[in-house]
């Protein structure tokens, strides 16, 4: 029989593992290539966007995010930010019309919540859940948009 402090430390060991183990899988839950699929997706102003491609690159528990969009009117929208899942703001470079500053928090294996700010003051929360097949990601987003309307999408993207 081990002392009690070896197998204690064991123990300790064995836990860090599976904790370093188990971010690393964490992360990369929404890794990839993910196109919006509009037939599947609502949204409160039945105004969608024509297309949305959402890039979500990293290792670990940081991400770099791009989103490229075509809004209903043609306009396009190209824009990026980098975060880990620690709640801590981030600013987005490019021409988000809603955001200038973004935080994420992992919430489950498969579900994340990213904050979005415009101006220090919350514009959107979106609640990003992986299916269990890791090809469908759903996001619900909730909040105001640039003109102060109250937004509540459900947004529909599948893996590439």
């Amino acid at each position: 029989m081990q002392p009690r402090s070896t197998r204690a430390l064991l123990l300790v060991a064995v836990g860090c593992l599976v904790v370093s183990l188990g971010t690393g899988t964490l992360a990369q839950s929404n890794v990839g290539t993910w196109t919006l699929n509009v037939a599947k997706s609502k949204y409160s102003n039945d105004n969608p966007p024509k297309s949305v491609t959402l890039k979500i690159e990293g290792s670990g528990n940081v991400t770099i995010t791009t989103v490229d969009l075509v809004a209903p009117d043609g306009s396009t929208q190209h824009w990026t930010y980098r975060s880990a899942y620690d709640g801590r703001d981030v600013p987005i470079s490019g021409n988000n019309p809603n955001a200038d500053a973004a935080s994420r928090r992992r919430l489950s294996p498969t579900t994340t919540e990213t904050t979005f700010k415009k101006g220090g003051k919350v514009s959107t929360i979106n609640t990003a859940v992986v299916g269990s097949d890791g090809k469908t990601m759903t996001i619900t987003a909730k909040g105001t948009d640039a003109q102060g309307k109250a937004v509540l999408n459900v947004q529909v993207y599948e893996k590439k």
